[in-house]
């Protein structure tokens, strides 16, 4: 890879999406059934849901639909969490857990289900997930969670060797498993997509409307922007890794860590018949995470964890550069077209949280790596809430706000995590190769 190539720092997606729908700034005062904060995937999601019941809903975002997390992810759909059934009976009870694992099993699935239904245009592929092993503790890991889920009813199964090589088209691991429901989508036309047909069903959608205040106001809730208000008896707050202080302790309960990405130039037929020749999606058990899948056009998207929204900070373009020929050195003469780094909200379980703060208030963040999947499930949960499903019904337990310990020390040194982890991975590696 030509050291000189330096990729253009703009968002592949908001370049390559299909037309936002319509929308424009609140610039009136508005009564709804409910109003939803953050039109992103989360949000857009539930207003279709509500929509579709016959709700009247508002949908607000303080910039466009899709500009945060939502149109900056990945796209992966990897439909597992990073505990085993077990464990999930552990930290939830049997009853809750029993429909979060089903749930679980079937996100996948109900995505591309949902993307056919709606007849959403956002170059959807499952044909999989590739979940490698980066090291021999992990590997039993991973061995772990297979047998967990699988004996859950998930379709897994281990690859491994040459198997797992031309899987890949890379020389870095030995040892994965395959989840035959994974797959990829372009995020952020998902993310209209949903918005679109929301639109369609009546939802209004107002962009450029950054909210001010949500004051309760006897049983309805009253949210303002600078130029209109909606008043409303339920809102929704799904703003995820940008939530601010609309909510207090609502930015407390995650960390707000950073995925960090490029996108290469399409790459020739000979390169796409070596790398990810199925088109199925890969990331890997690193801390510092690498993650790869194609877009519609043969570009390689490739990601990892990063230590802020300028991609470069602390050895972010190295990092990036490291790892993509680490896992396919074959891209080495490949030119890199666009570079871009967006939030992720990460709680301490690793798992979602639904909040019920008020009567009437709802919110929902921390996808922690599995938006793609999860932010859809998150949706149809919110909705089938306020469309009045009793909570021992839902996939997600309801919970109180609980702020994660020592979060603004950890808020502080959070730019260091990223070369941190990554160090401990190039330790793992380094062990593993001296035994």
């Amino acid at each position: 890879m030509n050291s000189k190539n330096n990729p253009k720092e703009e968002i592949h997606w908001q370049v390559t999406a299909n037309p936002p729908p319509e929308s424009s700034a609140i610039s009136s005062d508005l009564t709804v059934d409910t109003v939803v904060i953050g039109g992103g995937l989360t949000g857009c999601r539930t207003t279709l849901g509500l929509a579709e019941s016959g709700m009247s809903v508002a949908l607000l975002d303080a910039h466009d639909i899709g500009w945060g997390a939502s149109g900056r992810s990945g796209g992966q759909c990897n439909p597992i969490w990073r505990e085993t059934p077990e464990q999930l009976i552990k930290r939830f009870g049997e009853s809750q857990a029993e429909r979060l694992i089903n749930t679980t099993i079937n996100s996948a699935d109900a995505l591309f289900s949902d993307i056919a239904k709606y007849k959403i245009n956002c170059d959807a592929v499952q044909a999989g997930w590739l979940q490698n092993a980066h090291s021999t503790a992990a590997v039993k890991s991973l061995e772990k969670l297979a047998s967990g889920w699988s004996a859950a009813g998930a379709t897994i199964e281990s690859i491994e060797g040459d198997a797992l090589r031309q899987a890949t088209g890379s020389p870095a691991y030995n040892f994965g498993l395959r989840h035959a429901a994974g797959g990829h989508v372009h995020p952020l036309s998902l993310t209209r997509g949903y918005a679109q047909v929301a639109q369609e069903k009546g939802a209004q959608l107002f962009s450029n409307s950054p909210v001010t205040s949500i004051e309760q106001k006897g049983k309805q809730w009253k949210v303002k922007c600078p130029n209109g208000s909606l008043t409303a008896e339920r809102v929704v707050l799904a703003t995820n890794a940008y939530s601010k202080d609309l909510l207090p302790g609502l930015q407390q309960t995650f960390l707000p860590m950073v995925s960090i990405a490029i996108a290469t130039e399409p790459l020739t037929a000979d390169l796409q018949a070596q790398i990810l020749p199925k088109k199925v999606t890969f990331s890997d058990s690193r801390l510092a995470i690498y993650f790869a899948r194609y877009d519609a056009d043969g570009r390689l998207i490739f990601g990892c964890v990063g230590s802020s929204e300028t991609v470069g900070t602390l050895g972010g373009h190295q990092r990036l550069r490291q790892g993509l020929l680490t896992v396919f050195p074959e891209l080495k003469n490949t030119k890199l077209e666009r570079t871009w780094a967006g939030r992720i909200a990460v709680t301490p379980e690793m798992m979602p949280h639904l909040h019920e703060p008020a009567p009437g208030l709802l919110a929902a963040v921390g996808f922690s790596g599995r938006g793609i999947a999860m932010t859809s499930v998150m949706g149809r949960t919110l909705s089938a809430k306020i469309l009045g499903a009793e909570d021992n019904t839902l996939p997600f337990p309801v919970t109180p706000l609980e702020k994660v310990p020592m979060h603004a020390i950890l808020r502080r040194v959070l730019p260091l995590s990223a070369p941190a982890m990554s160090l401990k991975d190039k330790l793992d590696t380094v062990l593993q190769k001296a035994k």
